[in-house]
């Protein structure tokens, strides 16, 4: 593993990368994905903030020309997963918690030679679609891939 300056390197070079990703039009879900903030610091980050292993988080960032390419080409999904989850919501001044729908899509594909997984999430039912994560290679479960509508393998909130 390199300096700490290599991983400020590529962090900082993957951010500008991610910063000037415009929407992009997701045939397999039929509406457009956004590249917000929420999933660059999903990157970085696991749930309860966490920071990843240096090592995952440089591999994420060297596969999100990746992660747009398979958004932009693939034309289905493989994996689908709702779930509901608590939220923090301001109602008149007060601050409640809700339970929203989330949505998770996992397209995977082997693209320029790389297996790799993204996942696409949707908060609420009029939620925007957006990038959640890019996994890279990982092992795969046959006899979940033998069922037609499967469960996400692990925790799609941390993947």
């Amino acid at each position: 593993m390199g300096s700490p300056s290599d991983y400020e390197s590529v962090r900082n070079e993957a951010q500008r990368f991610y910063a000037a990703i415009k929407p992009i039009f997701s045939p397999a879900l039929r509406e457009f994905v956004h590249f917000n903030a929420s999933g660059f610091n999903h990157i970085i980050f696991k749930s309860s903030r966490t920071e990843r292993e240096r090592s995952s988080q440089i591999a994420r960032f060297k596969l999100l020309p990746r992660a747009v390419k398979l958004v932009a080409v693939s034309t289905t999904y493989q994996e689908y997963e709702e779930i509901f989850k608590e939220f923090e919501v301001k109602s008149y001044k007060k601050k409640l918690r809700k339970l929203k729908p989330v949505k998770y899509w996992g397209i995977i594909a082997i693209l320029d030679g790389r297996k790799i997984k993204v996942i696409l999430r949707k908060i609420g039912d009029n939620g925007t679609l957006h990038f959640w994560s890019i996994v890279p290679a990982w092992v795969t479960n046959k006899y979940r891939d033998t069922k037609f509508f499967s469960t996400m393998k692990g925790n799609p909130d941390e993947d």
